[in-house]
């Protein structure tokens, strides 16, 4: 039986109610679970899904924890959890400097920071239950991190030859048990047109890119020529040379592309590397994202 991935959902001003109207559709037709970017407010989707739905999970992937106080935080995941039922997931990370940088916030160190937060959303008092928290992982440090303080992890933009190596700083028990969240928000364009379709999601990745803790996990991953191109054209301020440094092999290691089952067979080895909860982030080659999701569903019909 194909197993069916997750899909990411994000609430794009003038399409709010169609999104929750979407995430409706995405229970019905039985997909495992739902889950919203740091784009938009990812929080607030997942309090109104919650209250649309009955089943599906549902999580942030991810809130960067910098951007409210820690009891409101709290209270928000609190409330959150109890209305969906205990389908909620309280997806967090310490996001990127130069996003941070542009709302006024200065950073820490990722993993004490991390851990600081964790203990501080769990001691607020008089929250209820708390959600199970699910960090954003790239490298090993975070990856143990996530096993010792929280109840998952999940990458953005994985490399999925790299996976196995990843999930090796994981126990075994964390690795086949199903109450441990491991999760990789997938870019995929389904198109017929591969070279399109690859175009796609070379502007999705190419921001990413420009971030330095991206590119270190990629050098990790096996992709230090390109990480090393890319930053020979950022010091130069050849910006527009950037995609060109990121080579197909790259591309197709941390995307999905072309024909419907071109994308399922790579749906499929997501999960035979071990991730348990692929999260397609569609993207169409003509169309915004209800038209890409439009064509994800396609794919099993």
């Amino acid at each position: 039986m194909t197993q069916l991935p997750a899909v990411s959902l994000a609430a794009v001003p003038g399409r709010r109610l169609k999104t929750i109207e979407m995430a409706q559709e995405i229970e019905k037709r039985g997909f495992p679970g739902i889950y919203g970017p740091s784009l938009g407010d990812s929080l607030s989707l997942c309090a109104a899904i919650a209250m649309a739905t009955d089943t599906i999970k549902i999580g942030t992937s991810i809130t960067p924890i910098y951007t409210r106080n820690i009891t409101e935080f709290a209270q928000t995941a609190g409330f959150i959890h109890e209305i969906s039922n205990g389908r909620f997931n309280f997806g967090v990370g310490v996001s990127h400097a130069p996003a941070m940088n542009r709302l006024g916030i200065k950073q820490g160190k990722p993993l004490s920071d991390m851990r600081q937060f964790v203990e501080d959303l769990q001691g607020v008092p008089r929250v209820g239950d708390l959600p199970p928290i699910v960090l954003a992982t790239l490298r090993q440090k975070m990856i143990q991190l996530a096993e010792e303080i929280a109840q998952g992890m999940v990458f953005a933009n994985g490399a999925r030859s790299h996976m196995a190596s990843s999930l090796n700083a994981l126990s075994s028990h964390a690795r086949s048990n199903d109450t441990f969240f491991i999760g990789n928000m997938i870019p995929t364009c389904i198109n017929s047109d591969k070279a399109a379709a690859m175009a796609v999601n070379r502007k999705t990745l190419t921001s990413y890119a420009f971030l330095p803790n991206y590119r270190n996990y990629w050098k990790e991953a096996g992709y230090e020529d390109e990480m090393n191109q890319v930053e020979a054209a950022i010091a130069a301020k050849d910006f527009d040379r950037v995609p060109e440094c990121l080579s197909d092999r790259w591309l197709e290691d941390t995307t999905l592309s072309g024909t419907a089952s071109e994308v399922r067979e790579g749906i499929e080895a997501w999960f035979d590397c071990g991730v348990k909860t692929p999260i397609i982030v569609p993207s169409a080659v003509s169309g915004g994202q209800m038209q890409a999701i439009q064509e994800f569903f396609d794919l099993w019909d």
